[in-house]
């Protein structure tokens, strides 16, 4: 039978190939009504009409990509009885399936037979019984598995420990029994919980919190208080909660950047005292460093309008022209002063830290104005005339939610780019790495205002660059700077076509969004899902896994975000530090921001807002 399988694929295909788009849109239509009445209740489904094309017909629960269907995500609506898995067969381009927070029962449907699924959510319904050890050996592109809140029982199976692209396995509030098995793949979020599982845990598994295996009486070792021969271990510091567990990891990082920070800094300095032994040369570390890196820089104006000081540095620069071949800093913008390459030449070493794009260094003017050097990276397919002509264009833009730069340098193989310093820092670090005056002065109103700012930065870049395929491109948290009064500005916008294609693909945030991983495209829209990454990221608290090129640390907000509203738990989603001190009222407008970001961040496009519609709906967010 399978061999006769095998001979009928291809001319199955050649036949579905050789149709028209309606006939193959109505043979899916015919599928899906198969599985509809397979239901026992599917009132919920009454936009299910025969005769349709369920993507442009946007039937109820049916994710399509380019009139393709991709998702079925039937999730909260009511429903019982049987999944026809024949029935889901038939749609071969299936690869997410979501059927949480309904009334179903019995085993485990046969989802093992759609070797193609990468996401199967069957939370909080009734399922039961074992499930076989073997039954995920045929799923081998299975990402992400949420079965938690059933009633499975048995042990865990063991085929789970060789899905190579497992991320996701949330089993939490089921009877699974046994031991623990040893998962060696790269597990970004983890839920055993309130099982009854028994055994030590896997030493290699200590990485998680004590939440993912806590309500197991039979489980002993870390990341538990409870040691396998019995005695009691103290409590970590701050608690041994999932968020610790990061947050711990957070702080370390942290500290590590800090400490390279040092050392590159010092090293530095001392390549900067020899400075006057070699030709000048802003090359301070090597192309391959991990750190950026900030320079002060002490410019001997004493007014930012000087003209005088205007015309020693441009000397000054062409001298040094001369002696090193590099070229001159050029102004773009010179409403913050004047100043050169020597003044820059001058300036003592501060690291700020690495980016994607470049190291970034800290100048310290003379004149009381600090700078930021960002030493771009990866730009040297881009021709002089080019890069001039972006230069002067951004130097020309006025707003105030975007950084503008005030001067540039230009080498082939080295380009400098330099924005004025906001010394209370990025979004990111307000929220997540600074516990103090300016992370508790990030209440509700002030954090609405740090949307509103984004949202009318993005609509003013999308006007001056609404040709572009990315008007942003590399829109996260840490390229959000924030004034003294909270005030945020973009940065690193519309650096899409100046930088080496490949490069971009490996550094800019637009690709790693579901745009790029699962359909290889990019769009305006791609970042409106970035939008949408940082607007959860601020009403939830939480640092998004998503930042993380390795996928370590961090929450998927994303996802946590979208199973809390299937199970209508959004209140749980607020950081407590919004709701502690905010009325019914507040939360309620926070929910309405949440649901925002939940809409700028569907992973299918085409179901996504557009990002003039994501403004209009912040925009009606009041405090």
């Amino acid at each position: 039978m399978a061999a006769v399988r095998f001979l009928l694929l291809p001319l199955s295909l050649l036949l579905a190939l050789s149709l028209s788009p309606l006939s193959l849109s109505v043979s899916e239509n015919e599928a899906l009504l198969k599985l509809k009445q397979s239901f026992t209740d599917s009132q919920s489904l009454s936009s299910w009409v025969p005769n349709q094309n369920p993507c442009s017909s946007r039937w109820v629960g049916v994710i399509c990509f380019n009139n393709v269907i991709t998702s079925l995500h039937l999730a909260d609506l009511g429903l019982s009885g049987n999944i026809d898995i024949e029935a889901l067969m038939e749609i071969r381009t299936l690869r997410t399936i979501s059927f949480v927070n309904n009334s179903f029962s019995g085993p485990m449907p046969e989802f093992n037979k759609l070797g193609a699924l990468k996401a199967i959510y069957l939370s909080t319904n009734q399922f039961s019984g074992p499930i076989p050890p073997d039954f995920f050996s045929h799923l081998a592109s299975l990402k992400k598995l949420w079965i938690s809140g059933n009633k499975f029982s048995g042990e865990i199976p063991v085929s789970l420990t060789k899905l190579r692209f497992l991320s996701e396995l949330h089993l939490e509030g089921n009877e699974f029994s046994g031991p623990v098995p040893e998962l060696t793949q790269d597990i970004k979020s983890l839920g055993m919980s309130n099982n009854k599982l028994q055994g030590e845990i896997p030493s290699s598994m200590s990485r998680f919190g004590a939440n993912s295996f806590s309500g197991n009486e039979g489980l002993c070792g870390k990341p538990l208080d409870k040691e396998c021969d019995g005695s009691l271990q103290l409590p970590p510091t701050g608690g041994g909660g999932g968020d610790g567990q990061q947050g711990s990891s957070w702080f370390a990082q942290v500290v590590m950047v800090l400490v390279l920070a040092a050392i590159v800094g010092a090293l530095f300095m001392f390549l900067k005292s020899r400075r006057d032994a070699r030709d000048d040369d802003f090359s301070v570390a090597s192309r391959d460093t991990n750190v950026d890196q900030v320079v002060e820089v002490h410019v001997p104006s004493s007014k930012h309008s000087s003209r005088a000081a205007s015309e020693t540095s441009r000397k000054e620069s062409k001298k040094a022209s001369s002696r090193s071949g590099m070229g001159d800093l050029l102004m773009v913008n010179d409403e913050k002063g004047v100043f050169g390459l020597p003044d820059l030449m001058k300036a003592a070493a501060e690291v700020l830290g690495n980016g994607g794009l470049g190291s970034a260094y800290k100048a310290a003017m003379a004149n009381g104005l600090s700078v930021v050097v960002k030493r771009m990276r990866e730009m040297n397919n881009v021709s002089r005339d080019i890069f001039d002509a972006e230069m002067r264009r951004f130097g020309r833009l006025r707003n105030r939610n975007i950084i503008t730069p005030l001067a540039y340098h230009y080498r082939r193989e080295e380009k400098l780019f330099i924005t004025e310093y906001m010394p209370k820092g990025s979004l990111l670090y307000v929220l997540h790495g600074d516990r103090g005056t300016s992370h508790a002065e990030l209440n509700w109103p002030t954090r609405l205002k740090i949307v509103k700012g984004i949202a009318r930065g993005l609509g003013f870049l999308y006007s001056e660059f609404s040709s572009e395929e990315l008007p942003h491109g590399n829109l996260k948290s840490s390229n959000v700077l924030l004034t003294d009064n909270y005030e945020p500005l973009l940065s690193d916008f519309a650096f899409h076509q100046l930088i080496n294609p490949n490069y971009a693909i490996q550094t800019m945030f637009a690709y790693k969004t579901p745009d790029f991983t699962a359909y290889q495209q990019v769009s305006q829209k791609t970042d409106v899902y970035c939008l949408g990454i940082i607007i959860l990221e601020i009403i939830t608290g939480k640092f998004p896994s998503q930042y993380h090129s390795n996928g370590k640390g961090g929450t998927d907000v994303v996802q946590w975000v979208f199973q809390a509203i299937s199970e209508r738990r959004e209140a749980e989603l607020i950081d407590p530090e919004l709701t502690s001190n905010s009325n019914g009222n507040s939360v309620n407008q926070m929910l309405q921001l949440l649901q925002i970001g939940a809409a700028c961040t569907e992973g299918n496009p085409e179901q996504r807002l557009n990002m003039k519609e994501a403004i209009r709906r912040i925009e009606e967010v009041q405090v």
